[in-house]
């Protein structure tokens, strides 16, 4: 698998975490991209470190999210979100821009071009701290 194809799991996991109480959801997108035991590994330790990381994620979110409230942002976007600002404030092996581009990329695939750019707004402030 690809960096890419394994934030896209990633993705797809930490937008059903509220909807699974503490289990990792199965993820459907691992089996169409060839994952291995280790892309799986890799995968399930990274979902879980976003839902332990969920309320400081969300608070840090609230805090460059301009006045918007995690509950108003769309599930998707917030998925997206929390997926980049964990990489961005825990996850030393990838760089703040890379997490930041490919969270863009996630909003333009999974959502809207307004979506992508109100992402980019809110990552834009952890890149400049």
């Amino acid at each position: 698998m690809t960096r890419h194809e394994q934030r896209v799991c990633i993705f797809q996991a930490a937008f059903q975490i509220p909807f699974h109480d503490g289990e990792v959801p199965r993820l459907e997108l691992f089996e169409e991209y060839g994952g291995t035991e280790k892309d799986e590994t890799y995968i399930n330790k990274k979902v879980r470190n976003i839902e332990e990381k969920l309320d400081e994620l969300d608070e840090a979110i609230e805090k460059h999210a301009s006045g918007w409230k995690v509950n108003r942002i769309g599930k998707t976007e917030l998925a997206i979100l929390r997926v980049a600002v964990y990489e961005i404030l825990f996850d030393d092996d990838i760089p703040g821009k890379v997490a930041v581009n490919e969270a863009i990329e996630l909003a333009k695939e999974y959502s809207d071009d307004k979506s992508a750019s109100f992402i980019n707004g809110v990552l834009s402030g952890f890149i400049e701290e």
